[in-house]
Parts: structure tokens; C-alpha cells; sequence
């Protein structure tokens, strides 16, 4: 694990923009693995998990296999359905007036 974060932290020096890339890609991972997590801790099938939502089931294997990434809604509708919440973080950091 630590020659991972080595490299990470050798890509975000080296290349700032791909750095944000692997960011992004890590946290888009947290959120679908947490999703699949719950949904086996709840014994449903992507199938169940679909109709539950009201959305496609080829919708929720794509997202679970990582070939999309769902939009908001589609989101919020399938951690609703996991009893899962969703939480947003600000990263911007103000600048202390003078």
C-alpha cells in the first residue's frame, strides 16, 4: 500500500493534473464500493436493487463494473434505497481576510 500512495504522491508532483485524475477516480470508487457493500449486506441483486429504484438494471452493472459513473439522481435514488446517506465536503479554502 505505501509504494501506492509513493506513486500517487510522485504523479500528483509530477503531473498536478493526472494527480486530480487518480483523486477522482479513488473517490468515485469509495462511492460504488460502499454501494456494492451495502446492497450485499442487504441480500439484494443489482436486479432487486433496480427495480427498487425504478431504473434499468443494466444501469446499476454498469455503474457496480465502473463502466459509468451515474449522474446525482440516479445516485441519490440507489443510496436511498440502501439506507445509505450522501454527503458533500467543501475542499475550497478561504483566504483569512486582513
Amino acid at each position: 500500500m505505501s509504494d501506492w500512495k509513493k506513486y500517487k504522491e510522485y504523479v500528483r508532483e509530477t503531473n498536478p493534473e493526472i494527480g486530480k485524475d487518480l483523486d477522482e477516480v479513488e473517490e468515485i470508487s469509495a462511492i460504488v464500493g460502499a454501494m456494492i457493500e451495502q446492497r450485499h449486506n442487504l441480500k439484494l441483486s443489482q436486479r432487486d436493487l433496480a427495480e427498487l429504484c425504478g431504473i434499468p438494471h443494466s444501469s446499476v452493472a454498469r455503474i457496480e463494473s465502473g463502466k459509468t459513473t451515474p449522474n446525482l439522481s440516479t445516485l441519490l435514488k440507489i443510496f436511498n434505497q440502501l439506507g445509505l446517506k450522501f454527503s458533500v465536503q467543501s475542499s475550497i479554502k478561504m483566504a483569512k481576510p486582513m
